[in-house]
């Protein structure tokens, strides 16, 4: 299912399902961004301000951008916020969303649906200030290997698997080299800490020299 139709359809079970994935990256990004200072974010994939909520605690302006309307629309209804801005795009076509340039940008469970990076991180580059940063949960791609991917039952009990495109973790390093941006830290979680299972949540940050 492509992945708009499909996040349209979860949205408005997306918070009451049961997620380790989205849980995993939540946390993953609250410690990944713990100590990183930005007062201006552009957050991608917001979805139903799962995150957004953590960072308007700590930023003074956020553009938060989402494919799915309807994963948007529960993003409004949960915050009111007048220094967050809610806007639908597709940020595989052109980046008209932008307000002027940012201190992070943030991809949380996006970059597995997106097949073409380079164009992605081009645009992320341009988008940022000198000495910016760049965060980027993704499911984990050992994760991807062993046949993970995107998936939700509807409430009709359908299960509905989301478009995805693998990408090796150093797809992500050299994606990032091309257009000026350099890593920082990269970092894996596992389900219950279990470092001996296959972690399920890779994190990168970067930054913009």
């Amino acid at each position: 299912m492509n992945t708009k139709q499909a996040y349209n359809i979860w949205a408005a079970q997306y918070d009451t399902n049961d997620n380790k994935t989205r849980d995993l990256e939540g946390l993953a990004l609250r410690i990944s961004l713990a100590s990183i200072p930005f007062n201006k974010v552009l957050e991608i994939g917001c979805g139903t301000g799962k995150n957004t909520e953590w960072l308007i605690g700590r930023a003074a302006l956020i553009t938060a951008v989402d494919l799915s309307d309807q994963m948007l629309a529960r993003a409004k209804d949960k915050i009111t916020s007048n220094r967050v801005q809610f806007k639908q795009a597709d940020i595989t076509s052109r980046w008209n969303f932008r307000d002027g340039l940012y201190d992070l940008v943030t991809f949380s469970l996006v970059l597995e649906h997106i097949d073409n990076l380079d164009y992605v991180f081009n645009e992320v580059a341009k988008s940022l200030n000198p000495g910016g940063y760049v965060y980027i949960g993704e499911l984990h791609p050992f994760k991807q290997y062993s046949g993970t991917k995107a998936r939700f039952d509807t409430a009709e009990g359908n299960q509905q698997v989301v478009d995805c495109f693998n990408h090796n973790v150093s797809d992500f390093i050299h994606a990032g080299k091309k257009h000026g941006l350099s890593l920082v830290e990269l970092d894996e979680y596992f389900d219950d800490n279990n470092r001996s299972d296959i972690p399920r949540i890779l994190t990168i940050l970067l930054r913009k020299k």
